[in-house]
């Protein structure tokens, strides 16, 4: 099990998503509501960051700061 890993971009505030690698899947959870735990693949996974980096979900962010 590796440890929860938040975003440089999030600094200290505690209102990012955190995600780490358990028994071969990829976790996820809000730093503000911990008990949620929502559970993937790596490959599904990569191909969720793919779309992030192509922008994709751009219109569902709050970029103001």
């Amino acid at each position: 099990m590796s440890d929860w890993q938040k975003s440089s971009f999030s600094g200290s505030a505690n209102e990012c998503v955190e995600v780490r690698t358990v028994e071969g899947m990829v976790e996820l959870r809000e730093s503000d509501s911990p008990e949620v735990i929502a559970r993937t693949t790596p490959k599904r996974w990569a191909r969720f960051l793919q779309g992030v980096r192509a922008g994709e979900f751009d219109r569902h962010g709050d970029f103001s700061g």
